[in-house]
């Protein structure tokens, strides 16, 4: 009689088997969340029959001499070390979200339309600080371009839209189903063909209703435009939460994307951010990007199963609430972390915190971003160096300023969906494509992360931790120094001029009390 782990041994991944001989198109393959799709892709599935890349030219480079330097990435080692040739399931198709007819010329075009069976769309704008037109040029006339194309493949299975939880920033709670913007997607994509940026930028506040940002606006854009393919191509709309480095695959901790957490993360580890305007019992709503993967691929497979319904399937990708860290639960934990691993260079000692009250946030900015960057910038120019240090924090208040809005609100992502995604996987399944949140060390996570940023982001061995620690002690010391004498000359302050305070407050009582008595004798002898 066989055992449970033989049964198991035997037991096959039934994504895997769906995948194989399948033919995939990817939009945004060169991203941060694309190149793991691609890896996870290759390793876990590697019956799959090829892999098309929509990759444009960028600086001088052709698609194929950046495909050379996309498998250079460190991601791909393990796998190439195992499997030399798995390179050549990677076909590259010239082209770009921006152009007529995606600029794919008409040869590939065609070979498209014939053989891809599931198209991952995944390219966008991810920037918050966009003009509309870029915003839309790229989220929803892109999107548009990438459904027409799907509409005429031959064998398609299946169309996956990574759109982000965020995109129903108006909503307290966000379910796992459509949203129908409050304007016409349709309307916008002409706004832009044929309004100046002058009139587009008068009209952008009162188009995003409230919304935070020109990316959120266009996302909800986008999930109205796609809902309204639902009945020509079956269709799953995927809501990524904030991505973040990854938990397990293809590298604990790998961080590529500076947006988000991670670049706050450098910024306070860096002592250039001492404050930040958040709420600290507010939930952090993060997820792995390997997780987030894994849940993309599964659900493709579940859409794609559901052939007889014509609706457009919705999933929240995001930690389920029960294992959520809070936003001060993470700046804590972070700081502490680093402090066992800082970064080689820091500017000052890091040692910054949140605040939800913004008035005092105000003043630690004035107080601990600028006027510090004032009088360094001061001494570098009379070194004759060139300041920097007042448009770091200019830098930084900006992007401070455009996640505030998320760090201080809260939201409930439901995500039921998700969560069943997951229970409905065959044994080997769940682990090749985990999704199970409710496992997760977030200790032990956010330590990986801090490693990743500093080898992957930052090029910082593990041999330069030593030396780090030597300079944080260096730049503590020098912090509580400056407290120190700040402290003093304060006190230092109060001390000479409590005399002449005293002085003064005497003086101006006995004026007081002596014209008061006046006044009392002066009503006694009128009366």
């Amino acid at each position: 009689m066989q055992s449970l782990d033989e049964k198991w041994d035997e037991e096959k991944s039934q994504i895997a088997a769906w995948y194989a001989d399948k033919n995939i198109l990817i939009t945004g393959a060169t991203g941060f969340m694309g190149k793991v799709l691609v890896e996870k892709l290759l390793r876990s599935c590697p019956d799959i029959k090829g892999l098309y890349l929509l990759i444009r030219s960028k600086r001088g480079l052709s698609p194929e001499v950046r495909k050379d330097q996309y498998l250079k990435c460190v991601i791909f080692n393990n796998i190439l070390e195992l499997n030399p040739d798995i390179g050549k399931k990677i076909h590259v198709i010239a082209g770009d979200v921006l152009e007529d007819d995606l600029g794919v010329k008409i040869d590939d075009r065609n070979h498209l339309i014939r053989t891809i069976d599931v198209v991952f769309h995944c390219a966008a704008n991810v920037r918050f600080d966009q003009p509309l037109r870029p915003m839309v040029q790229m989220n929803v006339l892109g999107t548009q371009k990438v459904l027409e194309l799907a509409l005429t493949m031959e064998n398609l299975k299946v169309f996956v839209h990574v759109s982000t939880t965020f995109c129903q920033c108006n909503e307290p709670v966000v379910e796992e189903r459509a949203y129908q913007a409050h304007r016409n997607p349709y309307e916008i994509i002409e706004m832009i063909k044929t309004m100046s940026d002058d009139e587009l930028a008068k009209v952008t506040p009162e188009l995003l209703n409230g919304l935070p940002n020109t990316y959120a606006f266009s996302k909800a854009l986008s999930e109205d435009l796609i809902n309204r393919y639902g009945t020509k191509i079956p269709i799953i709309i995927t809501r990524p939460s904030i991505v973040t480095a990854a938990w397990k695959e293809p590298l604990p901790g790998w961080i590529e994307s500076i947006n988000g957490p991670t670049g706050l993360m450098i910024g306070g580890a860096r002592g250039v951010i001492r404050t930040m305007y958040c709420n600290p019992d507010n939930s952090s709503t993060i997820i792995p990007v390997d997780t987030a993967i894994n849940g993309m691929i599964v659900a493709a497979v579940q859409r794609a199963q559901q052939q007889k319904s014509t609706a457009v399937e919705f999933i929240n990708m995001s930690i389920s609430n029960k294992s959520l860290q809070t936003w001060g639960e993470c700046i804590e934990t972070g700081k502490r972390l680093f402090y066992k691993t800082p970064l080689s260079f820091s500017l000052w000692y890091p040692n910054g915190d949140i605040t939800k009250s913004y008035f005092y946030f105000k003043f630690c900015v004035i107080f601990f971003h600028y006027l510090p960057a004032y009088f360094l910038d001061f001494l570098l120019l009379l070194f004759r160096r060139k300041p920097f240090l007042v448009k770091v924090q200019n830098k930084v208040s900006v992007g401070i300023k455009l996640v505030q809005y998320y760090t201080t609100k809260e939201w409930v992502f439901k995500t039921h969906k998700f969560e069943e995604l997951y229970h409905n996987l065959n044994r080997r399944d769940t682990t090749i494509f985990n999704m199970d949140t409710n496992q997760l060390d977030f200790e032990q996570y956010l330590h990986n992360y801090i490693l990743g940023i500093r080898k992957y982001m930052l090029g910082e061995s593990d041999t330069t931790i030593p030396r780090a620690r030597s300079i944080l002690r260096i730049l503590y010391c020098l912090d509580c120094a400056v407290k120190l004498i700040f402290l003093s000359g304060v006190l230092f302050l109060i001390w000479t001029h409590v005399g002449s305070f005293v002085q003064r407050t005497d003086n101006i009582l006995h004026s007081a009390l002596k014209t008061l008595y006046m006044y009392t004798n002066k009503s006694s002898e009128i009366m």
